[in-house]
């Protein structure tokens, strides 16, 4: 029996549904009429998917590890082993961000706190100089680079003592304290810096920035060698949000297993991202945050589905999926070469013999439509060619908006992060 909504329910319930009518040009009957048959095919979706399946057999690729899940709001348009988890890759980042989101909100910042050990002396911390680790997955050259500087204005200049670590702290990928410490050692004294810090300075740092010069004396350490620190520096890292961009642009593994790790381990990615995604548990199978390696098992529509709480959990926010993938015809990263319509956010994965690929692509008839495709067999490039070829197909058939619609509007530009900002280093005394 049909119910009858009120036309406030009637409006909510189509705009969760996917069903826009001013950004497309249908009338509500249409698209009520969308949302009633869901379980109905979608002529043009399952057509395209047909001759992209067609095009892999002729490969000799065996559809049944083909996976794709096409979906457009609450309509189910098509799939193949949509279901089935397989070989996710990089795919995994989708879970890892979401757990992310979970846990905490768009504009959390992890913190780093620097303290010394003894009185500062004509310049010099007469001890050491320690610093606290909170689990920032994205602290390197650039952001060092303006804790040195910070040192610098408040007068110190050397330490007569040692570097102690201790905490959750990481530089520039590397999550070993004594190896991180180091990084950061040699970073806060630019007459120590290796080419690659130069390098990022000339080209990430803006005009007329100084060049921070604290000489530490002693090694890196461990905390546990150094007496009680008093704070002098909290600094914060760049938002989560903008995390999360990064590490999704270069689909960085080092940063996608800190995050897992500092929401509480691959088993809580796996549990909290199914449960936002409303999906079975049984549907991703994890053994990292990262992705790497064939056990990361994710089904196609598990992945759709993550894409979209993600969405969901933005709302109100100001930010949407953009903001956190890189998007065609903007960002680079794992996208060059790429001939993915344009104006699509989306997570791409890759292991040897897997390619992987999922977002949101917006068209002038369904909306946007979420998607998710992993391919099994050798052969990347040509995977990949065949992936494009399938979302340019539902482009062609569906059209491109006129306007990119308000909920894949960009907030975060994902070329330049604002890395190095010393107005995140909060001075304590």
């Amino acid at each position: 029996m049909l119910e009858v909504f009120s036309s406030g329910a009637m409006s909510l319930w189509l705009n969760v549904a996917g069903a826009n009518p001013g950004d497309t040009g249908q009338t509500w009957e249409n698209r009520f009429a969308d949302v009633m048959l869901l379980n109905e095919p979608d002529v043009v979706a399952q057509g395209a998917l047909q001759q992209y399946l067609g095009r892999l057999s002729a490969r000799g690729l065996s559809t049944d590890i083909q996976g794709v899940w096409l979906q457009a709001g609450l309509v189910d348009l098509a799939d193949n082993v949509g279901k089935n988890p397989l070989p996710a890759a990089s795919l995994t980042k989708v879970a890892t961000s979401l757990a992310a989101l979970q846990r905490w909100t768009p504009d959390h910042q992890f913190e780093t706190m620097v303290g010394i050990t003894g009185p500062i002396v004509g310049g010099v911390v007469q001890g050491d100089l320690a610093i606290v680790g909170g689990s920032d997955p994205f602290f390197v050259w650039e952001e060092a680079f303006a804790l040195g500087n910070t040192l610098n204005q408040m007068g110190i200049t050397g330490v007569t003592g040692n570097l102690v670590i201790t905490g959750d702290f990481s530089m520039n990928y590397e999550s070993d304290w004594a190896k991180a410490g180091q990084l950061l050692k040699q970073a806060l004294d630019a007459r120590q810096w290796p080419a690659e810090a130069q390098a990022q300075y000339q080209t990430r740092m803006p005009p007329g920035t100084p060049q921070p010069q604290v000489t530490i004396a002693g090694t890196v350490q461990p905390f546990s060698a150094s007496p009680q620190a008093q704070p002098i520096i909290r600094h914060k890292s760049l938002p989560l949000a903008e995390v999360l961009k990064q590490m999704n642009i270069y689909s960085n593994n080092l940063m996608a297993e800190m995050l897992a790790q500092s929401v509480g381990g691959t088993a809580v990615v796996r549990q909290q991202a199914a449960t936002a995604a409303g999906v079975s548990v049984d549907e991703i199978q994890l053994i990292n945050g990262s992705g790497l390696g064939h056990e990361n098992q994710i089904s196609p529509h598990a992945v759709v589905k993550m894409f979209m709480a993600l969405q969901q959990k933005l709302e109100g926010t100001g930010l949407n999926v953009v903001d956190l993938f890189p998007v065609s015809g903007r960002d680079q990263g794992t996208l060059e070469f790429r001939k993915i319509p344009k104006h699509t956010p989306v997570k791409t994965g890759s292991l040897f013999d897997v390619s992987a690929l999922a977002g949101a692509l917006p068209t002038r008839d369904r909306g946007i439509v979420w998607f998710a495709i992993i391919n099994r067999g050798e052969g990347l490039d040509n995977l990949r060619d065949h992936q494009d070829w399938l979302l340019q197909q539902l482009v062609s058939q569906w059209g491109s908006p006129t306007t990119l619609p308000p909920d894949l509007q960009p907030k975060i530009d994902g070329k330049r992060p604002a890395l190095g900002d010393a107005s995140r280093n909060q001075i304590l005394q």
